[in-house]
């Protein structure tokens, strides 16, 4: 089996992605959306949310911890809060519905807030964020995770205590700036990139795991699926840390669906709690000075002179705009283990097809 990645048009991936899904038990609508938004982030970079959790998903729908019939159901309906209880339904049409909500209720009060809870894994939270950018609003999301154990050790811990909690942030393009997107996990790499990085054979940036001694390291193997031995560390040290709480507060209480701690089920499958605020920044002032002042600050930025000229100064989002033009060209790169657990997935529901 030759090392080098096997690269994948996106529209195929997503087809056979949807066909497993499909056959494991989803809806056809469904798994066409939640194919379409797994490979939406293999297709800007984040192969940690992409088409590498399809094994994990079917298993889900296996052991029934995703609830494959659910619909969200309103909790809360206020006209600057919506709070959504997904019913462990799908994490992709829980997280749409949400964004749906508060766009509207944001055009119509200039800013809006809520939160979605007992839902599976929402993905990529930046294509959440796209959404909101494109309605013309900028966003913000707070997440935290839960059904399963922690991955990440706090700032002086030496094992896990939390998941690895997202933070996103959006501004709507620009005239001559496209949208601005900063989307990160809290933890150095996310779980995904660790074991991508141990099906490739390669090393993880050395401290951003723990092993299970409690030594830093930079050998993935103790973060490998059903043997995980060791820990992520926060990204930023104590920052990082910080904000991984502030997701367990935001998204894990203001929800009611609550936090990591061992008190709340872990069934061992993956849930989401989100709070997202929106906002139309014409409530807040003259969007033409705002779209020039972001403009300015952007060049401002970028002009820096950079540490090494074959590596420049980037817009945030620019990574995920530049990764998606490329990929959508020349396939989306996967290595043989994720495409040999793919396979597996799909002979495991009966579908023929083989990447």
């Amino acid at each position: 089996m030759t090392d080098e990645p096997i690269r994948i048009p996106a529209d195929r991936l997503t087809d056979f992605t949807a066909d497993v899904l499909s056959a494991a038990g989803a809806k056809t609508g469904d798994a066409q959306k939640i194919a379409a938004h797994l490979v939406g982030a293999n297709l800007t970079g984040h192969d940690s949310h992409g088409v590498q959790l399809l094994p994990g998903y079917v298993m889900n729908i296996q052991q029934e911890l995703v609830a494959i019939d659910a619909e969200p159901v309103v909790l809360a309906d206020a006209p600057v809060i919506t709070r959504l209880d997904a019913g462990g339904g799908w994490g992709v049409l829980g997280g749409e519905a949400l964004i749906e909500s508060l766009s509207l209720k944001a055009k119509v009060s200039g800013l809006a807030g809520g939160t979605i809870g007992n839902v599976h894994h929402l993905g990529r939270i930046g294509a959440y964020a796209e959404r909101a950018a494109q309605a013309g609003l900028v966003s913000m999301h707070f997440v935290s995770v839960a059904d399963h154990d922690p991955l990440v050790a706090p700032f002086r811990g030496s094992d896990a205590r939390f998941g690895t909690n997202p933070v996103c942030i959006a501004f709507p393009e620009t005239a001559n700036r496209a949208m601005f997107l900063l989307d990160m996990a809290t933890s150095q790499i996310a779980l995904g990139k660790a074991r991508v990085a141990l099906n490739k054979g390669v090393k993880v940036p050395h401290g951003s795991i723990i092993n299970a001694q409690g030594m830093l390291t930079d050998d993935p193997s103790c973060m490998a699926a059903g043997a995980m031995t060791g820990a992520l560390t926060p990204v930023g040290r104590h920052k990082g840390y910080g904000l991984a709480f502030a997701c367990e507060l935001l998204g894990g209480v203001l929800s009611g669906a609550g936090t990591i701690q061992p008190g709340n089920e872990r069934r061992g499958g993956i849930q989401n709690r989100m709070l997202s605020i929106l906002i139309d920044p014409a409530a807040f002032g003259d969007t033409a000075w705002m779209e020039s002042e972001i403009e300015a600050m952007a060049d401002y930025a970028l002009a820096s002179p950079p540490l090494d000229w074959d590596s420049p100064v980037l817009f945030p989002g620019d990574p995920e705009r530049a990764m998606r033009g490329k990929r959508a060209k020349q396939g989306v790169p996967l290595d043989p283990v994720t495409v040999g657990g793919m396979n597996a997935a799909a002979e495991a529901v009966g579908v023929k097809e083989r990447l």
